[in-house]
């Protein structure tokens, strides 16, 4: 008798602490890093309209492309997702969709005005914005594998148990990409090729 109430008890204690405090540490550690997506696409749209606002100084022709990066840009900022959307899969869709457009918008700026290469501010610009995409690919990766390592705690064994009892705990929805062909990389053509 004795040992059963032992095995009991050590097995009651072992289970006590199943994901207590490890569950909401990984949720708060996604939703930190998915703090840290919308802080990079953010410091995109403050840095755009002035970089754009510098390019356009420089010439009246390129006026027709930034419109549409400075419209795309506005556009974006229109869709918000709140931590608590985060296992939405449709707000995810509809705020990667509206980023997409953004990037694609940077990339008829690029492609469209190859002869601005010469120019600094130009060079500037395209610089700026290598340097932010990549800040951003850099924070939905970390946000990805902060999912991960959330959906994989909320399923294993023992986390799972407090997981399901303590916090009702749902997947969080990765960030992925939604344009057509983005497992692809684009090709770049400037038109002085033979």
């Amino acid at each position: 008798m004795k040992f059963r109430a032992m095995i009991a008890i050590a097995a009651a204690a072992m289970l006590s602490a199943c994901g207590i405090n490890s569950v909401p540490t990984a949720e708060e550690n996604a939703k930190a890093r998915w703090a840290d997506v919308q802080n990079q696409y953010q410091r995109r749209a403050d840095l755009i309209p002035n970089l754009v606002a510098t390019v356009k100084a420089a010439g009246a022709q390129e006026k027709d492309i930034l419109v549409q990066v400075t419209q795309a840009r506005a556009s974006a900022n229109q869709v918000q997702v709140a931590p608590g959307d985060l296992s939405d899969p449709n707000k995810m869709a509809a705020y990667q969709r509206a980023q997409a457009g953004v990037t694609l918008s940077l990339q008829k700026l690029q492609e469209a005005y190859p002869e601005l290469k010469s120019q600094a501010n130009y060079t500037t610009l395209m610089s700026q914005l290598e340097g932010t995409e990549n800040r951003i690919t850099i924070a939905r990766t970390d946000y990805n594998n902060a999912v991960q390592a959330y959906n994989t705690r909320i399923r294993t064994f023992p986390d799972s148990i407090g997981a399901k009892i303590f916090y009702g705990a749902k997947p969080l929805v990765p960030f992925q990409a939604t344009s057509p062909g983005a497992e692809t990389a684009p090709s770049v053509n400037f038109g002085n090729s033979n």
